[in-house]
């Protein structure tokens, strides 16, 4: 049976312990266990049982994240074991072969190659930087049918930092409403906004969406693996059943470490950390791409600790990226593995020097690329 391979993880998989600088990751540099718990909460872990834990998620972790949404209660949660888990049971509880889907593009890949596994058909929603990455809502709306079944929307984008509207958002549900649809909403980057507040959850604004989260791209945590999905108790239901055969819970030890990061004060310290971080790292980058004589270009992102940069040169990403890692020990995400060719990912919310530091190795490397290789017209930074 074809099966289409999760490439960028693959990709990451492969190369991420190998190199001295890892830009490849999509989550701000994470937090240790010291930083994260006091001594009163490092004896509870040390008193911890390490028994089978509740298997939709501890009562207490799943009250802490039902405060995050309006008017859910702790029948709309269920505990995975990462967004990762919450995705792939979303697509196999509410996808069957021949299914329509719409997903947005460039983007994380995950639901693209899933809902591929289960011989649907997508359509695509392509973002272009001429445009600035905004989504085309009018071309959302053509690609839907009676025949779409799900519209994948990752809100805070992944890897563009773009952010839905509140009239993006309701545009968007009219569409999914108007085709009868389910909305999956992937909301793990909610909270790394740079300049604005939290972005609004989808969830409560209608009644056939799935809402997706976790602890690993905007909290630091991503070593938990806990994430979570939203949805009508319905749907859990459903989800749960998948969870059972797959994993049967989540770790006993994440979900306590959850329920500490979860607690108000702990959250806006993780939250505060990781905005300080991610802004000093887009700093860094903004000023390097500007010494780069034209040879790079980006999209200033309004959220995430990542940054979508496009070269401007005729070298496939895979092979700048394969370039860049052997000769630098710099590992960053090929472009083509998010759907966009002539990009590359880059984590920048890491130690500003370590980021300066491989910033400065990927600029001569590169530079070693244009002796044999034509540039482009040299573009200035795109707003």
């Amino acid at each position: 049976m074809p099966f289409q391979p999760f490439e960028l993880e693959h990709f990451q998989s492969r190369f991420e312990r190998t190199v001295e600088y890892n830009l490849a990751d999509s989550s701000v540099q994470c937090i240790n266990t010291r930083e994260l718990v006091n001594d009163g909460e490092a004896q509870e872990l040390l008193n911890l049982t390490l028994y089978y834990p509740e298997v939709n998620g501890t009562r207490l972790l799943r009250e802490r994240i039902v405060s995050l949404y309006p008017d859910a209660d702790a029948g709309n949660i269920l505990v995975t074991v990462g967004a990762a888990q919450a995705n792939s049971m979303v697509c196999s509880a509410l996808l069957e072969p021949g299914d329509e889907v719409v997903v947005i593009s460039p983007g994380y890949r995950q639901v693209w190659g899933l809902a591929q596994n289960l011989c649907c058909r997508i359509h695509e929603v392509e973002l272009t930087p001429e445009d600035g990455w905004k989504l085309n809502l009018d071309r959302l709306e053509s690609l839907c049918s009676s025949s779409t079944k799900m519209v994948s929307i990752v809100n805070p984008n992944n890897p563009t930092g773009t952010i839905l509207s509140p009239d993006q958002m309701r545009r968007i549900v009219q569409i999914c409403e108007r085709h009868d649809s389910w909305l999956h909403a992937d909301e793990v980057y909610r909270g790394t906004e740079f300049h604005q507040d939290e972005t609004p959850t989808f969830w409560g604004k209608y009644n056939k969406v799935v809402c997706v989260n976790s602890l690993s791209k905007a909290y630091g945590l991503a070593g938990l693996r806990i994430g979570w999905a939203v949805a009508s108790s319905d749907v859990i239901e459903s989800l749960w059943r998948r969870h059972e055969y797959a994993v049967i819970a989540a770790s006993g030890p994440s979900m306590t470490l959850a329920e500490i990061a979860l607690q108000g004060t702990k959250r806006k310290m993780l939250l505060d950390r990781q905005k300080r971080l991610s802004q000093a790292g887009h700093r860094i980058l903004k000023h390097w791409i500007q010494e780069q004589n034209g040879a790079f270009s980006m999209v200033e992102p309004a959220a995430t600790s990542v940054a979508f940069v496009r070269y401007h040169f005729d070298v496939p990403s895979c092979e700048l990226a394969d370039h860049i890692r052997k000769r630098s020990s710099v590992l960053v995400s090929p472009g083509a593995l998010l759907g966009a060719e002539h990009h590359l990912r880059v984590a920048v919310g890491i130690d500003p020097d370590q980021l300066k530091t491989a910033l400065g190795r990927i600029g001569a490397s590169v530079g070693e690329l244009f002796s044999a290789t034509p540039a482009r017209p040299a573009l200035s930074v795109l707003r």
